[in-house]
Protein backbone atom coordinates (compact mmCIF):
# COMPACT_ATOMS: atom_id res chain seq x y z
CA UNK A 1 0.00 0.00 0.00
CA UNK A 2 2.81 2.44 0.02
CA UNK A 3 3.18 4.37 -2.85
CA UNK A 4 7.01 4.91 -2.63
CA UNK A 5 7.71 1.25 -2.65
CA UNK A 6 9.51 -0.30 -5.81
CA UNK A 7 9.96 -4.02 -5.92
CA UNK A 8 13.43 -5.28 -7.27
CA UNK A 9 12.54 -8.44 -9.09
CA UNK A 10 14.33 -11.15 -7.18
CA UNK A 11 13.68 -13.17 -3.57
CA UNK A 12 16.14 -13.39 -0.45
CA UNK A 13 16.50 -16.17 2.24
CA UNK A 14 17.28 -15.26 5.84
CA UNK A 15 17.95 -19.06 7.74
CA UNK A 16 18.84 -18.19 11.58
CA UNK A 17 20.09 -20.63 14.17
CA UNK A 18 16.28 -21.61 14.40
CA UNK A 19 13.69 -20.48 11.78
CA UNK A 20 14.63 -19.08 8.75
CA UNK A 21 12.10 -16.51 6.07
CA UNK A 22 11.93 -15.84 2.44
CA UNK A 23 10.32 -13.16 0.82
CA UNK A 24 10.71 -10.66 -1.90
CA UNK A 25 13.03 -8.00 -2.69
CA UNK A 26 12.07 -4.18 -3.03
CA UNK A 27 12.66 -0.57 -1.56
CA UNK A 28 11.06 1.99 0.22
CA UNK A 29 11.32 5.69 2.11
CA UNK A 30 11.43 5.30 6.09
CA UNK A 31 11.10 8.17 8.29
CA UNK A 32 12.64 8.11 11.55
CA UNK A 33 11.77 11.52 13.05
CA UNK A 34 13.94 11.72 16.11
CA UNK A 35 17.52 12.04 16.57
CA UNK A 36 18.12 11.61 12.79
CA UNK A 37 14.53 13.46 11.96
CA UNK A 38 14.93 12.50 8.18
CA UNK A 39 13.97 10.00 5.54
CA UNK A 40 16.38 7.20 3.97
CA UNK A 41 15.56 4.64 0.60
CA UNK A 42 16.37 1.39 2.56
CA UNK A 43 16.04 -2.17 0.97
CA UNK A 44 12.47 -4.19 2.84
CA UNK A 45 11.70 -7.75 2.11
CA UNK A 46 8.11 -8.63 1.66
CA UNK A 47 8.36 -12.31 4.04
CA UNK A 48 5.84 -14.80 1.94
CA UNK A 49 7.33 -18.01 3.02
CA UNK A 50 8.39 -18.36 6.71
CA UNK A 51 9.42 -21.70 9.34
CA UNK A 52 10.01 -21.33 12.86
CA UNK A 53 9.80 -18.00 12.78
CA UNK A 54 6.62 -15.89 13.68
CA UNK A 55 6.18 -17.51 17.04
CA UNK A 56 2.42 -18.74 17.72
CA UNK A 57 0.10 -16.30 19.37
CA UNK A 58 3.37 -13.47 19.02
CA UNK A 59 2.13 -9.56 18.42
CA UNK A 60 4.60 -8.57 15.89
CA UNK A 61 4.71 -9.62 12.47
CA UNK A 62 8.59 -8.76 10.78
CA UNK A 63 11.78 -8.14 11.89
CA UNK A 64 14.34 -5.19 11.71
CA UNK A 65 17.68 -6.90 10.98
CA UNK A 66 20.85 -5.41 12.36
CA UNK A 67 23.30 -8.63 11.78
CA UNK A 68 25.96 -8.45 8.41
CA UNK A 69 24.76 -8.55 5.17
CA UNK A 70 26.33 -12.38 4.25
CA UNK A 71 23.47 -13.55 5.89
CA UNK A 72 21.22 -12.49 3.16
CA UNK A 73 21.12 -15.28 0.57
CA UNK A 74 21.61 -15.88 -2.40
CA UNK A 75 22.63 -11.91 -2.85
CA UNK A 76 24.88 -10.84 0.14
CA UNK A 77 25.66 -7.92 -1.91
CA UNK A 78 22.20 -6.15 -0.49
CA UNK A 79 23.01 -3.58 1.49
CA UNK A 80 21.64 -3.83 5.16
CA UNK A 81 19.06 -1.08 6.98
CA UNK A 82 22.18 -0.03 9.12
CA UNK A 83 24.40 0.31 6.76
CA UNK A 84 22.10 2.25 4.91
CA UNK A 85 21.72 4.78 7.51
CA UNK A 86 25.41 4.73 8.48
CA UNK A 87 25.95 5.45 4.36
CA UNK A 88 23.02 8.51 3.82
CA UNK A 89 22.99 10.02 7.28
CA UNK A 90 26.90 9.78 8.54
CA UNK A 91 26.48 8.11 11.72
CA UNK A 92 28.92 6.15 13.33
CA UNK A 93 29.11 2.31 12.42
CA UNK A 94 27.59 1.36 16.08
CA UNK A 95 24.32 0.74 17.61
CA UNK A 96 23.60 -0.27 20.93
CA UNK A 97 20.53 -1.49 22.82
CA UNK A 98 19.44 -2.05 26.30
CA UNK A 99 16.33 -4.81 26.94
CA UNK A 100 14.15 -4.16 29.97
CA UNK A 101 11.66 -6.84 30.64
CA UNK A 102 13.60 -9.17 33.71
CA UNK A 103 11.26 -10.62 35.61
CA UNK A 104 8.30 -10.10 33.47
CA UNK A 105 5.78 -12.57 32.45
CA UNK A 106 6.78 -13.58 28.78
CA UNK A 107 3.09 -13.17 27.24
CA UNK A 108 4.68 -9.24 26.77
CA UNK A 109 2.13 -7.81 28.79
CA UNK A 110 4.20 -6.54 31.48
CA UNK A 111 7.51 -5.45 29.39
CA UNK A 112 9.63 -2.48 30.42
CA UNK A 113 10.04 -1.46 27.46
CA UNK A 114 13.82 -1.05 25.90
CA UNK A 115 16.12 1.12 24.00
CA UNK A 116 17.74 0.94 20.93
CA UNK A 117 20.05 3.77 20.23
CA UNK A 118 21.47 3.88 16.34
CA UNK A 119 25.04 5.61 15.89
CA UNK A 120 26.39 5.51 18.95
CA UNK A 121 26.16 4.55 22.75
CA UNK A 122 23.76 6.22 25.10
CA UNK A 123 25.75 6.68 28.83
CA UNK A 124 22.01 6.87 30.65
CA UNK A 125 21.59 3.27 29.68
CA UNK A 126 24.28 2.02 31.74
CA UNK A 127 26.72 1.71 34.85
CA UNK A 128 30.11 1.57 35.32
CA UNK A 129 32.55 -0.10 32.04
CA UNK A 130 31.99 -1.40 29.09
CA UNK A 131 33.39 -3.99 28.23
CA UNK A 132 34.28 -5.34 24.65
CA UNK A 133 34.80 -8.85 23.45
CA UNK A 134 35.83 -9.35 19.39
CA UNK A 135 33.53 -10.04 16.58
CA UNK A 136 35.65 -13.35 15.36
CA UNK A 137 33.48 -13.69 11.68
CA UNK A 138 31.35 -10.73 10.66
CA UNK A 139 27.93 -12.65 9.69
CA UNK A 140 26.26 -13.12 12.98
CA UNK A 141 27.48 -11.26 15.35
CA UNK A 142 30.21 -14.41 16.75
CA UNK A 143 32.27 -14.52 19.61
CA UNK A 144 34.53 -16.25 21.64
CA UNK A 145 33.32 -17.87 24.74
CA UNK A 146 35.69 -19.69 27.32
CA UNK A 147 34.16 -20.95 30.22
CA UNK A 148 30.74 -21.46 32.03
CA UNK A 149 29.95 -21.64 35.62
CA UNK A 150 27.04 -22.33 37.38
CA UNK A 151 26.89 -22.05 41.12
CA UNK A 152 30.34 -20.62 40.91
CA UNK A 153 31.59 -23.76 39.57
CA UNK A 154 33.48 -24.43 36.32
CA UNK A 155 31.58 -27.06 33.92
CA UNK A 156 35.03 -28.41 32.98
CA UNK A 157 34.24 -28.72 29.69
CA UNK A 158 36.73 -28.22 26.79
CA UNK A 159 35.78 -24.52 25.66
CA UNK A 160 35.51 -25.69 21.70
CA UNK A 161 32.59 -27.05 23.13
CA UNK A 162 31.02 -23.51 23.91
CA UNK A 163 31.88 -22.30 20.62
CA UNK A 164 29.98 -25.50 18.10
CA UNK A 165 29.75 -24.78 15.85
CA UNK A 166 30.09 -21.07 16.88
CA UNK A 167 29.03 -18.26 19.35
CA UNK A 168 26.87 -15.58 18.60
CA UNK A 169 24.97 -12.45 20.45
CA UNK A 170 22.09 -12.34 19.26
CA UNK A 171 18.26 -10.13 20.47
CA UNK A 172 16.29 -11.72 17.69
CA UNK A 173 16.42 -15.04 19.73
CA UNK A 174 14.38 -15.22 23.10
CA UNK A 175 16.27 -17.88 25.04
CA UNK A 176 19.99 -18.33 26.10
CA UNK A 177 20.72 -21.16 23.65
CA UNK A 178 23.42 -23.76 24.53
CA UNK A 179 25.05 -26.74 22.18
CA UNK A 180 23.91 -29.76 23.27
CA UNK A 181 26.67 -30.97 25.47
CA UNK A 182 26.85 -28.16 27.40
CA UNK A 183 23.32 -27.78 27.85
CA UNK A 184 23.15 -31.30 29.57
CA UNK A 185 26.25 -30.44 32.03
CA UNK A 186 23.61 -27.05 32.64
CA UNK A 187 20.97 -29.25 33.23
CA UNK A 188 22.64 -31.37 35.56
CA UNK A 189 24.78 -28.67 37.83
CA UNK A 190 21.22 -26.34 37.68
CA UNK A 191 18.87 -29.46 39.03
CA UNK A 192 22.04 -30.82 41.31
CA UNK A 193 21.86 -27.24 43.32
CA UNK A 194 18.63 -26.54 43.05
CA UNK A 195 17.83 -29.17 45.42
CA UNK A 196 14.74 -29.89 43.73
CA UNK A 197 14.29 -33.36 42.53
CA UNK A 198 11.34 -33.73 41.66
CA UNK A 199 11.62 -31.57 38.20
CA UNK A 200 10.93 -33.59 35.34
CA UNK A 201 12.81 -33.45 31.48
CA UNK A 202 9.84 -31.97 30.37
CA UNK A 203 10.74 -28.78 32.54
CA UNK A 204 14.46 -28.11 31.15
CA UNK A 205 13.38 -28.95 28.01
CA UNK A 206 10.89 -26.15 27.71
CA UNK A 207 7.55 -28.60 27.41
CA UNK A 208 6.59 -28.22 31.24
CA UNK A 209 5.96 -25.47 33.57
CA UNK A 210 6.86 -25.21 37.06
CA UNK A 211 4.55 -23.49 39.74
CA UNK A 212 4.53 -22.59 43.02
CA UNK A 213 1.80 -20.70 45.19
CA UNK A 214 1.43 -16.81 44.34
CA UNK A 215 3.00 -16.15 47.75
CA UNK A 216 6.25 -18.26 47.03
CA UNK A 217 9.37 -17.49 45.44
CA UNK A 218 11.33 -20.29 43.00
CA UNK A 219 14.04 -18.20 42.60
CA UNK A 220 16.20 -18.79 45.76
CA UNK A 221 16.55 -22.24 44.80
CA UNK A 222 18.24 -21.86 41.70
CA UNK A 223 21.98 -21.01 41.20
CA UNK A 224 23.67 -18.17 39.05
CA UNK A 225 25.07 -18.88 35.87
CA UNK A 226 28.50 -17.22 34.48
CA UNK A 227 29.24 -16.43 31.06
CA UNK A 228 33.40 -15.66 30.56
CA UNK A 229 34.07 -13.96 27.48
CA UNK A 230 37.72 -13.44 25.66
CA UNK A 231 38.17 -9.74 26.15
CA UNK A 232 40.20 -7.29 23.90
CA UNK A 233 43.36 -8.54 25.20
CA UNK A 234 43.79 -11.87 24.23
CA UNK A 235 45.26 -12.90 27.66
CA UNK A 236 42.55 -11.45 29.99
CA UNK A 237 38.70 -12.06 29.86
CA UNK A 238 35.48 -10.72 31.84
CA UNK A 239 32.49 -12.45 33.12
CA UNK A 240 28.76 -12.17 32.71
CA UNK A 241 26.54 -13.53 35.50
CA UNK A 242 22.55 -13.70 35.38
CA UNK A 243 20.64 -14.43 38.49
CA UNK A 244 17.93 -17.14 38.09
CA UNK A 245 15.27 -14.42 37.57
CA UNK A 246 16.71 -14.14 34.32
CA UNK A 247 16.26 -17.78 33.46
CA UNK A 248 13.42 -18.59 35.62
CA UNK A 249 11.09 -16.85 33.61
CA UNK A 250 7.65 -15.92 34.24
CA UNK A 251 4.68 -17.74 32.41
CA UNK A 252 1.06 -16.18 32.80
CA UNK A 253 -1.36 -18.60 33.00
CA UNK A 254 -4.99 -17.62 33.42
CA UNK A 255 -7.27 -18.89 35.50
CA UNK A 256 -4.69 -20.37 38.31
CA UNK A 257 -4.20 -19.35 41.48
CA UNK A 258 -0.27 -19.95 41.50
CA UNK A 259 2.41 -18.55 39.58
CA UNK A 260 4.16 -20.91 36.74
CA UNK A 261 7.77 -20.82 35.50
CA UNK A 262 9.65 -21.77 32.93
CA UNK A 263 13.18 -22.84 31.89
CA UNK A 264 14.89 -19.55 30.29
CA UNK A 265 17.79 -22.07 28.38
CA UNK A 266 17.20 -24.40 25.36
CA UNK A 267 19.57 -26.82 23.66
CA UNK A 268 20.65 -25.87 20.17
CA UNK A 269 22.31 -28.14 17.20
CA UNK A 270 24.16 -25.33 15.49
CA UNK A 271 25.36 -22.49 17.79
CA UNK A 272 25.65 -21.28 21.47
CA UNK A 273 23.41 -18.24 21.49
CA UNK A 274 23.25 -15.63 23.67
CA UNK A 275 19.48 -14.25 23.68
CA UNK A 276 17.80 -12.05 25.29
CA UNK A 277 17.30 -13.97 28.19
CA UNK A 278 20.94 -13.19 29.07
CA UNK A 279 20.63 -9.61 27.00
CA UNK A 280 18.34 -8.01 29.63
CA UNK A 281 20.53 -8.05 32.13
CA UNK A 282 23.33 -5.52 30.32
CA UNK A 283 23.29 -2.85 27.83
CA UNK A 284 24.81 -4.18 24.74
CA UNK A 285 26.93 -2.32 22.44
CA UNK A 286 27.47 -3.66 18.89
CA UNK A 287 30.53 -1.95 17.77
CA UNK A 288 30.68 -2.87 13.71
CA UNK A 289 33.31 0.01 13.11
CA UNK A 290 36.18 -1.84 15.52
CA UNK A 291 34.48 -5.08 15.29
CA UNK A 292 33.53 -5.70 19.10
CA UNK A 293 30.67 -6.42 21.35
CA UNK A 294 30.03 -4.72 24.45
CA UNK A 295 28.45 -5.18 27.86
CA UNK A 296 27.67 -3.03 30.63
CA UNK A 297 25.88 -3.32 33.50
CA UNK A 298 22.04 -1.79 32.95
CA UNK A 299 19.78 0.12 35.63
CA UNK A 300 16.40 -1.75 34.10
CA UNK A 301 17.99 -5.05 35.39
CA UNK A 302 16.43 -5.27 38.89
CA UNK A 303 13.49 -7.85 39.99
CA UNK A 304 11.69 -6.14 43.27
CA UNK A 305 14.59 -4.03 43.73
CA UNK A 306 17.28 -6.82 43.57
CA UNK A 307 19.89 -6.39 40.58
CA UNK A 308 19.51 -9.85 38.37
CA UNK A 309 23.11 -9.72 36.51
CA UNK A 310 26.67 -8.61 36.97
CA UNK A 311 29.72 -8.21 34.77
CA UNK A 312 33.22 -8.59 36.29
CA UNK A 313 36.78 -9.16 35.05
CA UNK A 314 39.63 -9.05 34.10
CA UNK A 315 40.15 -12.38 34.70
CA UNK A 316 43.40 -14.69 33.13
CA UNK A 317 42.87 -17.20 30.45
CA UNK A 318 46.03 -19.10 31.32
CA UNK A 319 43.92 -22.19 31.73
CA UNK A 320 42.61 -21.41 28.35
CA UNK A 321 44.70 -23.37 25.71
CA UNK A 322 45.35 -21.47 22.50
CA UNK A 323 41.77 -20.61 20.12
CA UNK A 324 38.40 -21.82 21.54
CA UNK A 325 36.59 -21.24 18.03
CA UNK A 326 36.64 -24.66 16.25
CA UNK A 327 38.78 -25.53 12.96
CA UNK A 328 36.21 -25.62 11.00
CA UNK A 329 35.43 -25.90 7.54
CA UNK A 330 33.50 -23.68 4.89
CA UNK A 331 30.98 -21.28 6.46
CA UNK A 332 27.71 -21.10 5.46
CA UNK A 333 27.49 -18.20 3.67
CA UNK A 334 30.31 -20.30 1.14
CA UNK A 335 28.20 -23.49 1.58
CA UNK A 336 25.18 -21.15 0.08
CA UNK A 337 27.35 -20.56 -2.89
CA UNK A 338 27.88 -24.18 -3.53
CA UNK A 339 24.46 -25.25 -2.97
CA UNK A 340 23.18 -22.90 -5.41
CA UNK A 341 26.08 -23.87 -7.76
CA UNK A 342 24.87 -27.64 -7.28
CA UNK A 343 20.99 -26.45 -7.92
CA UNK A 344 21.78 -25.05 -11.13
CA UNK A 345 24.00 -27.96 -12.02
CA UNK A 346 20.89 -30.57 -11.32
CA UNK A 347 18.73 -28.36 -13.39
CA UNK A 348 20.89 -28.53 -16.39
CA UNK A 349 21.13 -32.31 -15.87
CA UNK A 350 17.19 -32.12 -15.75
CA UNK A 351 16.30 -30.47 -18.86
CA UNK A 352 19.22 -32.48 -20.89
CA UNK A 353 17.02 -35.63 -19.77
CA UNK A 354 13.83 -33.95 -20.40
CA UNK A 355 14.54 -33.21 -23.93
CA UNK A 356 16.21 -36.61 -24.38
CA UNK A 357 12.53 -38.18 -23.45
CA UNK A 358 10.31 -36.16 -24.80
CA UNK A 359 8.30 -38.32 -28.08
CA UNK A 360 9.94 -38.13 -31.37
CA UNK A 361 7.61 -36.88 -34.38
CA UNK A 362 7.84 -40.11 -35.57
CA UNK A 363 5.13 -43.19 -36.21
CA UNK A 364 4.95 -45.05 -33.06
CA UNK A 365 3.60 -48.70 -32.37
CA UNK A 366 -0.13 -49.28 -32.05
CA UNK A 367 -0.42 -49.64 -27.84
CA UNK A 368 -1.25 -52.92 -26.18
CA UNK A 369 -4.93 -52.71 -25.31
CA UNK A 370 -4.05 -55.32 -22.77
CA UNK A 371 -1.29 -53.60 -20.94
CA UNK A 372 -1.90 -51.82 -17.29
CA UNK A 373 -0.30 -48.67 -15.84
CA UNK A 374 1.05 -49.72 -13.40
CA UNK A 375 4.54 -30.58 10.62
CA UNK A 376 4.27 -29.10 22.87
CA UNK A 377 1.94 -29.82 24.64
CA UNK A 378 1.61 -27.72 28.39
CA UNK A 379 1.97 -30.09 31.48
CA UNK A 380 1.64 -27.90 34.65
CA UNK A 381 2.76 -29.51 37.47
CA UNK A 382 3.22 -27.80 41.02
CA UNK A 383 5.85 -28.37 43.61
CA UNK A 384 6.22 -26.82 47.08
Amino acid sequence: RSSTYRPKGFDVTVKYTQGSWTGSVGEDVVSIPRGLNSSFLVNIATIFESENFFLPGIKWNGILGLAYRTLAKPSSSLETFFDSLVAQAGIPDVFSMQMCGAGQPVDGSGTNGGSLVLGGVEPSLYRGDIWYTPVTEEWYYQIEVLKLEVGGRSLSLDCREYNTDKAIVDSGTTLLRLPQRVFDAVVEAVAHTSLIPEFSDGFWLGAQLACWGSSESPWGYFPQISIYLRAESANSSFRLTILPQLYIQPVTVVGLSYRCFRFGISPSANALVIGATVMEGFYVVFDRARKRVGFAASPCAEVAGTLVSDISGPFSTEDVAGSCVPALGPREPLLWVVSYALLTVCGLVLLTLVALLLPCPCRQRPRDPEAVNDESSLVRHRWK
